[in-house]
Protein backbone atom coordinates (compact mmCIF):
# COMPACT_ATOMS: atom_id res chain seq x y z
CA UNK A 1 0.00 0.00 0.00
CA UNK A 2 1.33 3.40 -0.96
CA UNK A 3 -0.22 6.83 -0.51
CA UNK A 4 1.36 9.98 -1.93
CA UNK A 5 0.01 13.42 -1.11
CA UNK A 6 0.68 16.50 -3.20
CA UNK A 7 -0.63 20.01 -3.73
CA UNK A 8 0.40 21.73 -0.54
CA UNK A 9 2.08 25.11 -0.40
CA UNK A 10 1.96 28.66 0.89
CA UNK A 11 -1.32 30.53 0.45
CA UNK A 12 -2.72 33.78 1.76
CA UNK A 13 -5.71 33.81 4.12
CA UNK A 14 -8.90 33.45 2.12
CA UNK A 15 -7.13 31.54 -0.62
CA UNK A 16 -7.64 28.02 -1.94
CA UNK A 17 -5.64 24.86 -2.47
CA UNK A 18 -6.48 21.42 -3.77
CA UNK A 19 -4.64 18.48 -2.25
CA UNK A 20 -4.36 15.12 -3.99
CA UNK A 21 -3.57 11.70 -2.63
CA UNK A 22 -2.57 9.06 -5.17
CA UNK A 23 -3.10 5.51 -3.93
CA UNK A 24 -1.68 2.17 -5.06
CA UNK A 25 -1.31 -1.38 -3.83
CA UNK A 26 -4.92 -2.05 -2.91
CA UNK A 27 -8.39 -2.02 -4.46
CA UNK A 28 -8.88 1.71 -4.03
CA UNK A 29 -12.51 1.81 -5.12
CA UNK A 30 -13.57 -0.51 -2.29
CA UNK A 31 -12.09 1.49 0.61
CA UNK A 32 -13.08 4.64 2.39
CA UNK A 33 -10.40 7.29 2.60
CA UNK A 34 -9.61 9.91 5.21
CA UNK A 35 -7.72 13.20 5.34
CA UNK A 36 -6.01 14.19 8.59
CA UNK A 37 -3.86 17.14 9.54
CA UNK A 38 -1.29 17.88 12.20
CA UNK A 39 -0.32 21.38 13.23
CA UNK A 40 2.93 22.09 15.09
CA UNK A 41 2.66 21.07 18.72
CA UNK A 42 -0.80 19.57 18.26
CA UNK A 43 -2.21 16.10 17.85
CA UNK A 44 -3.18 14.77 14.46
CA UNK A 45 -6.86 15.48 13.80
CA UNK A 46 -9.41 14.10 11.38
CA UNK A 47 -10.40 16.55 8.64
CA UNK A 48 -12.69 14.66 6.26
CA UNK A 49 -13.82 11.15 5.37
CA UNK A 50 -15.23 9.78 2.14
CA UNK A 51 -16.89 6.42 1.52
CA UNK A 52 -15.65 3.99 -1.10
CA UNK A 53 -18.22 5.14 -3.66
CA UNK A 54 -17.89 8.80 -2.75
CA UNK A 55 -21.55 8.96 -1.83
CA UNK A 56 -21.00 9.72 1.84
CA UNK A 57 -18.71 12.38 3.27
CA UNK A 58 -18.05 13.63 6.79
CA UNK A 59 -16.18 16.73 7.93
CA UNK A 60 -14.69 18.16 11.08
CA UNK A 61 -16.71 21.11 12.34
CA UNK A 62 -13.69 23.36 11.86
CA UNK A 63 -13.67 22.84 8.08
CA UNK A 64 -17.35 22.25 7.32
CA UNK A 65 -18.54 24.51 4.52
CA UNK A 66 -14.99 25.37 3.43
CA UNK A 67 -13.40 22.02 2.53
CA UNK A 68 -14.68 19.37 0.14
CA UNK A 69 -13.42 15.80 -0.06
CA UNK A 70 -13.90 13.90 -3.30
CA UNK A 71 -12.45 10.94 -5.15
CA UNK A 72 -11.85 9.63 -8.63
CA UNK A 73 -11.85 5.85 -8.49
CA UNK A 74 -10.67 5.61 -12.09
CA UNK A 75 -7.52 7.50 -11.10
CA UNK A 76 -7.11 5.94 -7.63
CA UNK A 77 -6.98 9.43 -6.19
CA UNK A 78 -8.71 11.26 -3.37
CA UNK A 79 -8.83 15.04 -3.23
CA UNK A 80 -9.30 17.75 -0.63
CA UNK A 81 -10.47 21.08 -2.00
CA UNK A 82 -9.77 23.76 0.59
CA UNK A 83 -11.37 27.18 0.24
CA UNK A 84 -11.48 30.24 2.47
CA UNK A 85 -8.28 29.11 4.14
CA UNK A 86 -7.40 30.47 7.57
CA UNK A 87 -4.05 30.67 9.37
CA UNK A 88 -5.31 27.98 11.75
CA UNK A 89 -5.52 25.57 8.78
CA UNK A 90 -1.72 25.57 8.68
CA UNK A 91 -0.60 21.97 9.14
CA UNK A 92 0.82 18.92 7.46
CA UNK A 93 -2.02 17.14 5.70
CA UNK A 94 -2.07 13.35 5.42
CA UNK A 95 -4.31 10.85 3.71
CA UNK A 96 -4.99 7.51 5.33
CA UNK A 97 -6.57 4.17 4.52
CA UNK A 98 -7.49 1.35 6.87
CA UNK A 99 -6.47 -1.78 4.96
CA UNK A 100 -6.59 -5.24 6.50
CA UNK A 101 -6.88 -3.78 10.02
CA UNK A 102 -3.81 -1.58 9.62
CA UNK A 103 -3.65 2.16 9.03
CA UNK A 104 -1.50 3.28 6.13
CA UNK A 105 -0.41 6.91 5.85
CA UNK A 106 1.18 9.02 3.19
CA UNK A 107 4.23 11.18 3.84
CA UNK A 108 2.11 14.31 4.16
CA UNK A 109 2.05 17.66 2.39
CA UNK A 110 2.63 21.00 4.11
CA UNK A 111 -0.05 23.68 3.93
CA UNK A 112 0.87 27.11 5.24
CA UNK A 113 -1.70 29.89 5.38
CA UNK A 114 -0.03 33.23 5.97
CA UNK A 115 0.07 36.76 4.65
Amino acid sequence: VQLAESGGGLVQPGGSLRLSCAASGFAFSTYGMTWYRQAPGKERELVAVISSSGGTTTYADSVKGRFTISRDNAKNTVYLQMNALKPEDTAVYYCKVLFRNRNYWGQGTQVTVSS
